[in-house]
């Protein structure tokens, strides 16, 4: 991984191998950052996506084994318990055009990844909403 301050922005390069929400974490460590706006594209050779099922409040996993572009990442970066919070979404497409996407679980580099974290002042919590399951923005 390369990462690059510039200003309120830290770009991020992520090689194969490099795991996309491992990675992020340690870019939010490292930075020391709370809140932000995360960006991204590039190309996975495996990938962990979810759809939350808002009737039995849990999420549905779908492993995707292979080669596939990613044409767009983005979520944010919040706090809950004092703990940094990812919430990512990724579309991926393979070699047909076919689009695959939901929430980020994990994803592991095929070629390469631009990533760009765009720091945001002030300060986002998380709480856990029991009516949907989720774990929702708050102030």
């Amino acid at each position: 991984m390369l990462t690059q301050e510039m200003n309120d922005v830290i770009a991020v390069r992520l090689d194969k191998g490099e795991e996309i929400v491992a990675s992020l974490r340690r870019v939010c460590a490292d930075y020391g950052v709370t809140c932000a706006k995360i960006d991204g594209l590039g190309a996975v050779s495996a990938a962990t996506v979810c759809l939350f099922d808002t009737a039995a409040k849990q999420y549905h996993e779908t492993a995707l084994s292979r080669f596939l572009e990613m044409t767009n990442l983005c979520g944010n970066v919040s706090q809950q318990n004092g703990e940094v919070y990812l919430h990512l979404h990724i579309t991926l497409a393979d070699e047909n055009g076919r689009a695959f996407g939901g929430h980020l679980k994990e994803a592991f580099i095929g070629a390469t990844a631009e990533l760009f974290v765009t720091r945001l002042s002030g300060k986002i919590d998380r709480v856990r909403d029991e009516a949907t399951g989720l774990n929702l923005f708050a102030w």
